[in-house]
């Protein structure tokens, strides 16, 4: 009786820990490295601070499938989105019971699992009538990423997408499974059937765009792209480590820290502005060799996200990444159009 909603916070980093030594195939079947955004962690938060609550849970949605619920009465998930709980057998498509029981949990209280293009349920007559239409068929969807995949014709083995946002993301859809959870690359279901996809994340793209231009007085972002242009690549000695926010992929520290390296007196705007640029491009780099490193053919990358407004960022990237990249119509502006 009654909803218990869970939120992503850091306090489950024990949480973590504790499935980890639990289950120690964890990483083999979830395909990812237990990390506090994931479900399992925050319910088993849940489980060991709010006990009364815990053993009220009767069913896990995810949010959109809590949404779905009352469009159709369904408790049922995409498998994309599932394979972000860490319930999920990730290379079998199906739930683990082994993940689920280690967080006091049965499949009894998950929902059905469909591919993305499955038929879930139809909108039920009460719905239907107030938004004054049809009774239309509701499908299984996808997660955020795997859907902004879809619309950008990411659906084929090696087809790979990058996203220049305030966070970077590097995602490649490929026909089987392919974890390297020891790098921190995500490993997921796509959201086509039979599909898999590899992500791998950088939590500081953009957002060291913006950074660079508000501390060296840039106008803002595009000015800032002119004057690394006119500094041009590698125009001096400064180097720059992009971990704003800490790193994901490859090296999983949320405690790192960026940095300038090798200033000296004819350092200026746009050499700084030159450093940013190659810095998060090396960044982008070794994610890449990180998703080759699992056996990932990646012959080019269709850039979408604010990033994509500067083909001068985009010459710095290709290069320092020795792959294609390809822009696409509208694709500063994300893929949700092309996704719906």
């Amino acid at each position: 009786a009654g909803r218990i909603g869970v939120s992503s916070a850091s306090s489950s980093v024990a949480e973590c820990a504790a499935l980890e030594q639990a289950v120690p195939e964890l990483r083999a079947v979830a395909g990812n490295i237990a990390m506090p955004g994931f479900t399992a962690p925050k319910l088993l938060w849940v489980r060991d601070h709010e006990p009364e609550a815990f053993a009220r849970i009767g069913t896990v949605l995810l949010p959109k499938d809590y949404v779905r619920l009352r469009m159709t009465g369904d408790k049922a998930s995409d498998l994309s989105d599932s394979a972000g709980t860490l319930w999920l057998d990730v290379g079998k498509r199906q739930w683990s019971t082994a993940l689920l029981d280690a967080c006091g949990l049965t499949e009894a209280q998950m929902p059905a699992l469909f591919e993305g293009s499955a038929i879930t349920g139809t909108l039920t007559a009460e719905v239907a009538e107030l938004w004054g239409m049809p009774q239309v068929p509701v499908a299984a969807g996808g997660g955020d990423n795997a859907a902004g995949a879809v619309g950008v014709g990411v659906v084929k083995d090696g087809d790979a997408l990058l996203s220049l946002g305030t966070s970077g993301v590097i995602f490649v859809a490929t026909n089987d499974f392919r974890p390297n959870p020891a790098r921190a690359v995500h490993a997921f279901c796509h959201a086509l059937p039979g599909m898999w996809h590899q992500m791998s994340v950088h939590l500081s793209a953009a957002s060291c765009i913006d950074w660079v231009a508000r501390i060296t007085g840039a106008a803002g972002a595009a000015d800032l792209f002119a004057r690394a242009e006119a500094a041009g690549p590698a125009s001096g000695p400064e180097l720059f480590l992009p971990y704003l926010s800490g790193e994901r992929t490859p090296h999983n520290d949320p405690e790192v820290r960026g940095a300038f390296l090798r200033l000296d007196n004819d350092t200026d705007a746009g050499r700084l502005s030159q450093a940013v640029l190659e810095g998060v491009a090396f960044a982008l780099a070794d994610g890449l060799d990180v998703l080759r490193e699992a056996g990932t053919v990646v012959e080019r990358l269709a850039v979408i996200g604010g990033g994509a407004r500067s083909r001068y960022w985009g010459e710095v990237i290709a290069a320092a990444m020795e792959v294609e990249l390809v822009y696409l119509q509208g694709g500063e502006v994300g893929p949700a159009l092309g996704a719906a």
